[in-house]
């Protein structure tokens, strides 16, 4: 048994079924839960790098629609060499 962090629900993990650093939510509140020893079995709050992934994706969709405008402004002027 282990403790929630957040809302101090007692959540029922078997400690030969996780490793150090894995992640499971709370079913009481929901809260994402990090495996943080086990021995005693401990959970941590898990970090929310999903919301940092989401930046970069972000980031990643305008540069490839920068990069799709360029392309089409080559194909203009390859076009206007043939018309000449």
């Amino acid at each position: 048994m282990a403790t929630c962090p957040e809302c101090d629900a007692e959540i029922e993990v078997d400690e030969f079924d996780v490793d150090k650093g894995d992640q499971l939510s709370c079913p009481e509140c929901g809260t994402n839960l990090e495996v943080a020893s086990l021995a005693p079995l401990e959970l941590d709050l898990a970090d929310d790098d999903d919301d940092d992934d989401d930046d970069d994706d972000d980031a990643e969709d305008e540069d490839e629609v920068g990069e799709e405008d360029d392309d089409e402004d080559a194909d203009d002027d390859e076009e206007e060499n043939f018309d000449e």
